[in-house]
């Protein structure tokens, strides 16, 4: 009897410590989420005030008086352009870019994963060096031929190297492949499926997690890139919206800070639609990527 007490006594201890534990996790967590979207809600409120408001109270959250003004003066944009065009030169980089580098990273990571080639281990170390290469190194070979290909002032530069795969999509890719079973391959085959059928009818529905991961990660890359834009654009009317809000910056006559917390704010809406309606599949091909293969 008293055994089954002190087994009751124990268990009983064992779940308040699980407890216990588990709201100091929480409550770190919610501390630790507070001080890292301090400064985006800072940004998105103080859009709502004006430049001399946010210069005079930068410790303040609440804006003492709400206002759109910002919001209509970002949007005329300058030199005639508003911003309406700058965002539609950003879904045009980030959607062609984010198409090709989904469409050719799959095909690729196929290749490695499932067909045998001469140098397979060669071109796989090189496709693993090129994820660790950071842009800077590579930044200037690239626009040497870009140059000589007459493609600087274009988006062909920012748009067309994202058809050639991308490292890291290319490696998402392979590590979910290999977690699908080879019987359906030899099943298809059986059939009479070629590599093309099976990689269409079969493989390519069941990497689908995968497929949207590479797509949320392409487009968010691309609709950030401010490097590539400032690089290889210098026409106005095909600027992105990542490099157009540097226009609302000019240190030798005064920035409209306003005007730029309100365009950045709105540059953020599509990233947030795009997570907040693909996180089941973002969270889902991470994972299995993590644990197959």
């Amino acid at each position: 009897m008293n055994q089954k007490v002190d087994g009751e006594r124990m268990k009983k201890g064992y779940k308040e410590k699980r407890f216990a534990i588990g709201v100091i996790y929480h409550i770190f967590t919610f501390c630790f989420a507070c001080v890292m979207i301090y400064p985006l809600v800072w940004m998105v409120l103080s859009s709502f005030k004006d430049t001399n408001e946010i210069i005079r109270t930068a410790s303040e959250l609440i804006p003492r008086h709400f206002s759109l003004e910002n919001y209509k003066v970002g949007w005329q944009g300058f030199a005639g352009y508003n911003f309406g065009s700058f965002f539609k030169n950003s879904f045009v980089i980030a959607g062609l870019s984010t198409i090709g580098a989904v469409a050719s990273s799959a095909v690729i990571g196929y290749g490695f994963a499932r067909i045998n080639f001469k140098f397979k281990g060669f071109w796989f170390a090189c496709m693993l060096l090129s994820m660790m290469l950071p842009f800077q190194v590579v930044m200037i070979p690239q626009y040497i031929i870009f140059n000589k290909l007459g493609w600087v002032g274009s988006y062909l530069p920012i748009i067309v190297p994202q058809w050639f795969g991308q490292g890291f999509f290319i490696f998402l890719n392979i590590q979910f492949i290999k977690g699908i079973p080879m019987d359906l391959d030899e099943a298809a085959r059986m059939d009479g499926c070629s590599t093309y059928t099976i990689f269409f009818r079969i493989i390519l529905p069941l990497i689908k997690p995968s497929l949207v991961t590479s797509a949320i990660f392409s487009f968010m890359w691309r609709w950030d890139d401010f490097l590539a834009a400032l690089l290889y654009l210098s026409d106005p009317l095909k600027y992105p919206v990542s490099y157009a809000l540097k226009m609302f910056s000019d240190p030798t006559a005064g920035s409209d800070w306003g005007a730029m917390f309100a365009m950045a704010t709105l540059s953020l809406i599509p990233i947030f639609v795009i997570f907040l309606t693909m996180q089941k599949y973002l969270v889902e091909g991470i994972a299995s990527t993590g644990i197959k293969g």
